[in-house]
């Protein structure tokens, strides 16, 4: 998945923005991709890029043929976010602190774990952002496997599929369908837009009663 000039455009857009305004987006276009419940773990930055994604179950007598994750991180191109769904073992981490240093020399923008992650001091020394439900010490390896691939995950409640994009930062996970991203990231960038002006208009006197009940509660319909 080459990175060209168009999507590294979407990418920086993308990342001008914040999961609260692309959620509103999301309800102004009646779509779904919010998730909640997924912390930041190992640094305080926002991170924005398309997905490459990663699949993470219990063996029942498979054998794996690579450790978990390592085909993500060899395949990634800079920018580009890891999303590995691990379900299968609730305090088994599916991410740790030597695939932090491997992803971050791959340049990759940062992982999202829909399950625990470790070596988060480890990540945090390398300082590559890393998003998880939880921490735990317990490893992942002969409890769980990687049976797919950029194949589709399930994070939270939303189908997330590889070369969708993902905004991710202190109040949660934005996940934009490839097929819906231009139409949502344009309108997150006009309701964006809406909100600079509602500051101005306080910064200039207007009372933040007048401009909220003016403004902030039609936006989302206008």
């Amino acid at each position: 998945m080459p990175t060209t000039p168009s999507t590294e455009s979407f990418r920086e857009r993308l990342a001008h923005l914040d999961t609260c305004v692309v959620s509103d987006a999301l309800d102004r276009l009646g779509l779904s991709g919010v998730v909640t419940g997924i912390h930041r773990l190992s640094t305080d930055r926002a991170i924005a890029g398309r997905i490459l994604t990663v699949k993470l179950e219990q063996p029942n007598g498979r054998v794996p043929d690579r450790h978990n994750c390592t085909a993500a991180i060899e395949a990634a191109q800079p920018g580009e976010v890891i999303v590995i769904e691990q379900r299968a073992l609730p305090e088994g981490a599916g991410w740790g602190g030597i695939l932090s240093f491997a992803a971050k020399l791959r340049s990759v923008a940062g992982v999202i774990v829909e399950g625990p992650c470790r070596d988060i001091d480890e990540s945090k020394t390398v300082d590559f952002p890393v998003y998880g439900r939880s921490v735990a010490p317990l490893t992942a390896r002969g409890r769980v496997i990687e049976t797919g691939f950029n194949v589709p995950v399930q994070i939270g409640t939303v189908t997330v599929a590889p070369g969708d994009w993902v905004l991710a930062d202190g109040s949660g996970i934005a996940f934009l369908a490839a097929a819906n991203a231009e139409r949502i990231l344009a309108t997150a960038e006009e309701l964006a837009a809406k909100e600079r002006a509602m500051i101005a208009a306080i910064r200039a006197g207007t009372p933040v009663s007048k401009v909220m009940a003016g403004n902030y509660e039609r936006m989302l319909q206008d």
